[in-house]
């Protein structure tokens, strides 16, 4: 903040203090203090909120606070953020992001469009929900690429963002490791993620006698979630380690190899398989250490299979088209024509689908899901947004170089392909709450990337011509 604003600032908040002093005890005086301290810095830093969004949404995604609603810390963040940003722009005069491009463009589109469906739902879907709460959130989670525009303009702050992230999933993964090794249940977390603020989870993992309580949990709560976030981060993770030196690399790494083994506990088959494409589509454009990636996981996933039974079954049933939930997603596409002429126009945000009190199924697929949630004009802005973001994003030329300047923009890039690719077989990144807000920011930085590489590639060749 300027200091034309310090002295007020300071005497308004030493009265507050000192009223609440003869009301409140000393111990709450000093968390609202604490309180006051972070909020000032964010005031003047919005970067701070936006890095501290990285470690929380990677640690604990789903830990939530009552604020007159039920919601996710991370998400409340994120409007935090917004309005310290606001708050610099009204007050202070801080520059404008930089220029857009199409991408974002057809994201605030499909933000816009939104509120159509929205609307409809909140009119034609009879069910228990608030519609306007997971709107807001889902709004929320999307505006974090526009946040990133604004606040990791330089290469150093994108650094930064990409290592609070990592600590982030590292802090996730040597929380539920031990736990998942030593009890061998998915369930076995839920105790301590009750006490750090989640809310009930026995309805997420409640059949103890079924293949989902076998797999390992986690702050994602459920395997498939687990698997979806690991097969974002994982190639990034792997990307900046290999470039980096001292604690940076000793970080990525840390991440790549607990990941890759949360991943295979996690027995999620849509995300194993996403990043195997991955990995080939990365062979074949001849990345350097890709190819030992590949033996290395092939070789980390077969000791685990002789050393843990129950993935043994999980690995044998994983891609058999009589597992029970490759006949659910069957049934469900089976299903789908129905739910479209039902509800033309989407079900909007109350309920995630099927909608209650239907013989209705949902659906296990992203961009089929956004024509369940906002009709087909939704997924086609999705499409749009994506296919925009790999026409700007992708890598020229038949071989691609992996170093230090590279590494993120590659890693992200790989991360969001699998991500992509995963829609084939869950929705993880559609509405999903915090894990769609980590896609855009990922995004977000991905093109902010591709954008300096390509301007120091035409750069250089304007240097190269001029000479």
């Amino acid at each position: 903040m300027t200091s034309s604003f310090g002295l007020p600032v300071a005497v308004i908040t030493g009265l507050i203090f000192g009223v609440l002093l003869w009301f409140l005890s000393p111990l709450k005086v000093v968390v609202l203090i604490v309180a006051m301290v972070i909020g000032l810095n964010l005031l003047r830093r919005p970067l701070l909120g936006l890095l501290l969004f990285g470690v929380i949404a990677n640690f604990l995604p789903y830990s939530t606070i009552n604020v007159g609603v039920r919601t996710t810390v991370s998400e409340l963040l994120i409007l935090v953020i917004w309005a310290c940003v606001l708050f610099q722009a009204v007050f202070e005069g801080h520059q404008r992001a930089t220029r857009s491009g199409s991408t974002e463009r057809y994201v605030l589109a499909l933000i816009i469009f939104s509120a159509f469906p929205f609307v409809v739902g909140q009119v034609m879907v009879n069910a228990d929900g608030s519609g306007v709460a997971n709107w807001l959130r889902w709004l929320a989670n999307m505006s974090l690429i526009f946040l990133v525009f604004r606040l990791l303009r330089d290469g150093a702050s994108r650094e930064s963002m990409v290592q609070a992230m990592l600590f982030g999933t590292l802090a996730m993964l040597m929380l539920s490791l031990p736990i998942f090794l030593a009890e061998r249940s998915a369930a076995a977390i839920n105790p301590l993620l009750t006490k750090l603020g989640y809310a009930v989870l026995d309805e997420v993992i409640g059949d103890t006698s079924g293949a989902v309580f076998l797999r390992m949990g986690s702050p994602w709560v459920h395997p498939n979630t687990l698997g979806g976030a690991m097969a974002l981060i994982l190639p990034l993770a792997f990307c900046y380690g290999i470039t980096r030196l001292g604690w940076q690399r000793a970080l990525g790494l840390a991440v790549g190899g607990l990941g890759v083994l949360a991943l295979l506990l996690s027995g999620s088959r849509g995300a194993l398989l996403s990043l195997a494409v991955v990995l080939v589509w990365m062979a074949i454009r001849r990345v350097p250490f890709t190819g030992r990636l590949l033996l290395m996981g092939c070789a980390a996933m077969v000791l685990l299979v002789l050393s843990y039974p129950p993935l043994q079954e999980r690995i044998s049933t994983m891609f058999e088209f009589s597992d029970a939930s490759t006949s659910v997603r069957f049934d469900e596409y089976a299903s789908f024509p129905r739910a479209m002429a039902s509800y033309p126009l989407g079900i909007g945000f109350k309920v995630e689908p099927p909608v209650p009190g239907t013989d209705l199924l949902g659906i296990s697929n992203l961009w089929l899901n956004f024509i369940y949630k906002l009709g087909l004009p939704g997924m086609l802005l999705f499409i749009a947004a994506t296919w925009n973001w790999w026409k700007e994003t992708r890598p020229s030329g038949s071989r691609t170089d992996l170093n230090a300047d590279n590494a993120i923009w590659l890693g992200s890039t790989a991360g969001l392909l699998a991500a992509l690719f995963s829609g084939l077989f869950d929705h993880y990144f559609g509405f999903q709450p915090v894990l769609v807000g980590l896609f855009w920011l990922l995004v977000g930085v991905n093109l902010l990337e591709a954008r300096r590489l390509r301007a120091e590639e035409g750069m250089t060749a304007h240097s190269d011509s001029r000479e």
